[in-house]
């Protein structure tokens, strides 16, 4: 299995998803590959985090 370069659905910028990260996606049971960048899924996460707050 060799590295793969993706293309980030959010803001359209390649991405490297390497033999490591995808033996963990394997391990954890995803049976997809990423559609975001680190960047944008750490964005992505820090929004819903945020919105989670405003309903306590």
């Amino acid at each position: 299995m060799a590295d793969k370069t993706l293309i980030c659905k959010d803001c359209g910028n390649e991405f490297v998803f390497t033999e490591g990260e995808q033996d963990f996606f394997r391990e954890k049971g995803f049976d997809n590959d990423p559609v975001r960048c680190p960047a944008c899924r750490k964005a992505r996460k820090q929004q819903r985090n945020n919105s989670r707050r405003d309903y306590e």
